[in-house]
């Protein structure tokens, strides 16, 4: 490899001074049309120039000789300077199709989709020059570039006329036009137009089916490429586990994995981390480790790889802990790799790994990789830490719609739903498409703040309006909305008629308004039809019993505890936890065996005492006890939420924020103890529980008492 750089470079060193008028012969190895290329291929500008300077020298009328400039035109094409490539083609007296092709190739390149399409126009129009197949293919790949299917279809048409539709190039932009633009029937149509497929033609309709998520035509491929007995080669066996990968069929991806093992086809990093994302998308973590493991060379995307497969199956721990590893092994990350970190931490509320993840992206020159603040944005907001993704998401120099709808769906998970409908007024002024994520935040935004009539007309017109096909999660909103503003009844019509199938998620919003808003006989109608869709489900259990005891019904109380019995069903134990320093320190209720739990409780008493001054009296009507009111208080009293955050106000500096992670929903009595708790301490506590952030501060919190 050494000697083939030199070889490359001793033309260039000696270009100028072995470039004389009687020194080049069209065969010699320094011909200029040769060095001409090989500048354009090293993207060597300095050396172009210089060759361009000896041809002016040499032949005066240089514009007259068309080989020459049409070689000028491909090397300045490709070194980003099309503009000369253009002022050079409009001086030709007379141009063939490779000086339209060079030229539209430049166009194509540096991302003038629109300017081959107006070019390809004036060719036919205007200069009577043929297209051929090269050309047809440029023109379509713009149109691909573009999402402008009206001039692909005339593309289409006019080479139907010319006869160049069977010409594998063109076909192949043909399939890939089409599938880019989700046009799935015209991609298989010109697929089927032609009887014979060589494995170029094969692979490049399944990656785009593929890409493009038309599983069932991909499917449809890869059995015309097994009965045909088509050779596969490493793009297919790589296009083929993405298949198996997206459709999550573990069995068709341990019979492509076979396939692969008896053939001939190398194993590289390529096919490997193919392997390992299939198995990680079929829920198979540890059969992608197996692979990983047993690989002699491993680079930065196979560990990434693995990493995302751990991640994709919740394993967020064995993600992080590989990244350690990765570094002792020398190999030096991407921004795949800290996205995926990043996530991770996202999952675990792991706050304080983020910011150092973070430390350590911007160290190794990710800064403004819009993947890598995309992933911050999303692990700062999971982790409590709103302004830090506030932040991120203001220094972005770009921006995508991934990076706007973690912004906005941030704010609204943290109940700031101005905010989050401001992002999105925004991004409209930025031109930013929204997308079905996009109005699952504004309409979750218009839930926190009851703003029934915009959250309709966001559903009814504007998704409309952008072509977003309502589904479950957005009418699943406008539940929660109504539910908000008390319109409870509005909200059972609303789920008889939406023409959505609803699942458990839906009917327990209904359930939990029905308990916020004390209608306690919808609440009981609304529960007994969950457990019928689910006989399991706890959650439904739970606030099923909570509306017993609020109504002092201690004999419904029993009633759901006996069927969770009978069906062996328990409730999760509420534990809390908080970081302080590099330590986790986890609580349950009533915790005895924390090392500092004397301590700790000695605060909860203090705090309690505190705010009872303020207004505040135990809720026990939340006790699932039918026991004296002396000991439901002392329930509630070291509830785990109390002495996490009782233990964070003893450990960490007076103007430190408190973070608190609940696995349950936190209670009534919790809640409003820990509002005031934050005026008596002047304390920003943060809490996240089950459904989403409560932010405490001076006495209100961001959820409105509604949750």
């Amino acid at each position: 490899m050494l000697k083939a750089q030199r070889k490359a470079y001793v033309p260039f060193r000696h270009a100028p001074f072995l470039l004389r008028p009687n020194a080049v012969t069209p065969s010699s190895p320094l011909d200029p049309i040769k060095l001409l290329k090989l500048s354009a291929d090293t993207k060597n500008l300095k050396v172009g120039k210089t060759i361009h300077a000896h041809l002016i020298v040499t032949y005066q009328a240089i514009e007259n000789n068309i080989i020459e400039v049409n070689s000028l035109i491909n090397f300045y094409a490709k070194v980003n300077q099309v503009s000369i490539a253009h002022n050079l083609f409009d001086r030709m007296p007379e141009r063939n199709v490779v000086s339209w092709s060079a030229l539209m190739t430049g166009y194509l390149l540096n991302g003038f989709s629109l300017k081959v399409i107006r070019l390809l126009k004036d060719m036919v129009s205007e200069a009577n020059v043929s297209p051929n197949e090269y050309i047809f293919a440029i023109a379509i790949s713009s149109c691909r570039d573009r999402g402008r299917v009206d001039e692909g279809r005339q593309c289409h048409g006019l080479l139907l006329k010319t006869g160049f539709s069977f010409h594998n190039y063109v076909r192949n932009a043909l399939v890939s036009m089409y599938s880019k633009c989700s046009i799935v029937q015209d991609a298989m149509g010109v697929w089927n137009e032609v009887p014979v497929n060589d494995i170029v033609a094969y692979n490049s309709i399944l990656s785009r089916l593929v890409e493009n998520g038309y599983l069932r035509e991909g499917l449809e491929v890869l059995g015309s490429m097994v009965s045909e007995s088509v050779k596969w080669d490493k793009v297919t066996f790589v296009n083929a586990f993405s298949l198996c990968a997206s459709l999550k069929d573990l069995r068709l991806g341990l019979h492509v994995h076979g396939k692969m093992l008896t053939s001939d086809v190398e194993c590289d990093a390529y096919v490997s981390s193919a392997i390992i994302n299939m198995y990680g998308k079929c829920g198979k973590s540890l059969m992608a480790r197996g692979v990983f493991d047993g690989l002699q060379s491993r680079n930065v995307v196979l560990w990434t790889a693995v990493m995302a497969s751990y991640f994709q199956n919740g394993c967020f721990e064995e993600a992080l802990n590989l990244f350690s590893k990765m570094e002792q092994e020398k190999v030096k990350s991407n921004e795949f790799t800290y996205a995926v970190l990043l996530n991770a931490c996202a999952g675990l509320s792991a706050r304080r790994n983020g910011s150092l993840l973070h430390g350590h992206g911007e160290k190794s020159g990710f800064k403004h990789h819009v993947m890598v603040g995309n992933a911050l944005i999303n692990m700062y907001a999971k982790s409590g830490d709103i302004e830090a993704a506030k932040k991120v998401f203001s220094d972005m120099m770009h921006r995508d719609i991934i990076t706007w709808n973690a912004m906005i769906c941030g704010l609204s998970h943290h109940g700031l739903g101005k905010k989050a409908l401001l992002v999105f007024q925004d991004m409209l002024a930025a031109e930013e498409h929204p997308n079905y994520v996009t109005f699952t935040g504004v309409l979750s935004a218009c839930g926190h703040l009851g703003l029934v009539q915009e959250g309709f007309y966001y559903l009814h017109h504007l998704m409309k309006q952008f072509g977003v096909q309502p589904g479950l999660e957005h009418y699943t909103c406008i539940v929660s909305l109504l539910s908000k503003a008390g319109q409870l009844n509005e909200a059972r019509n609303f789920m008889r008629t939406a023409p959505v199938k609803w699942d458990v998620v839906a009917w327990r919003t209904l359930l939990n308004a029905c308990h916020v808003h004390q209608n306690y006989g919808l609440g009981r109608w609304v529960a007994e039809f969950v457990l019928e869709m689910d006989p399991n489900d706890v959650g439904t259990y739970t606030l099923l019993s909570n509306i017993y005891a609020k109504e002092k019904r201690w004999d419904g109380v029993v009633k759901v505890r006996k069927l969770m019995r009978d069906k062996n069903i328990k409730k999760e134990p509420g534990v809390s936890w908080i970081e302080i320093g590099n330590v986790t320190h986890i609580f349950t209720s009533e915790d005895n065996k924390h090392p500092d739990y004397g301590q700790t409780y000695q605060k909860v008493k203090e705090l309690l005492a505190m705010i009872k001054p303020l207004g505040y009296t135990p809720d026990i009507g939340a006790v699932l006890h039918d026991v004296e009111d002396e000991q439901k208080e002392y329930y509630l009293s070291y509830h785990s939420e109390k002495l996490a955050i009782a233990y964070g106000l003893l450990k960490l500096p007076s103007e430190a924020s408190i973070l608190v992670i609940k696995n349950l929903r936190i209670c009534d009595d919790c809640h409003s103890a820990v509002r005031l708790i934050s005026k008596v301490t002047n304390r920003v506590i943060v809490v996240r529980d089950a459904n989403r952030f409560h932010h405490f501060r001076d006495g209100r919190c961001s959820c409105l008492d509604y949750w």
